[in-house]
């Protein structure tokens, strides 16, 4: 499916993801084929944290994953990575693509069934979202709180 872009679509400021964050799993896909592992594997990392990850976010955390994850290899070019962190009252969940000439969008009116919604899903269910780019990939980030913050 070719990229379908609107003069709706909307640029997403850049910015890094707090530098608190201890990494706890990583995972590298080469093609869609990967997504439904890499979800359930992202589900039991988050079941097995010890953070007392409510389900309702683990959920959420895993669909984010895989429309990031989706967007990586759509429009970025393989491997995607993904990378699971802690610190304690939240996660971070890193998605690199190795396309970093490549902006994320957030998109505007589009028909029905015609997607580029992931960034907007993303941005409804996180605590923040951001990207960034290194030398040779862009990252995608979002942060889920698990735990209230502390006073």
């Amino acid at each position: 499916m070719p990229d379908v872009r609107s003069g709706a679509d909307q640029d997403v400021p850049s910015s890094t993801p707090p530098q608190t964050f201890t990494t706890v799993g990583r995972w590298s896909l080469e093609s869609a084929s990967e997504l439904a592992h890499v979800r359930h594997a992202i589900h039991d990392a988050l079941t097995t944290l010890g953070t007392g990850v409510p389900d309702q976010v683990a959920d959420q955390i895993v669909l984010v994953t895989s429309e990031l994850a989706t967007n990586a290899l759509r429009h970025g070019i393989p491997p995607a990575v993904v990378n699971l962190g802690v610190d304690g009252t939240a996660l971070l969940l890193d998605v690199a693509d190795h396309h970093p000439g490549r902006a994320p969008v957030l998109a505007g009116e589009r028909a029905v069934g015609a997607g580029g919604f992931g960034l907007m899903i993303t941005q409804r269910l996180a605590a923040d979202v951001g990207w960034y780019t290194t030398r040779t990939a862009k990252h995608v980030w979002a942060t889920f709180r698990t735990m209230p913050p502390v006073p």
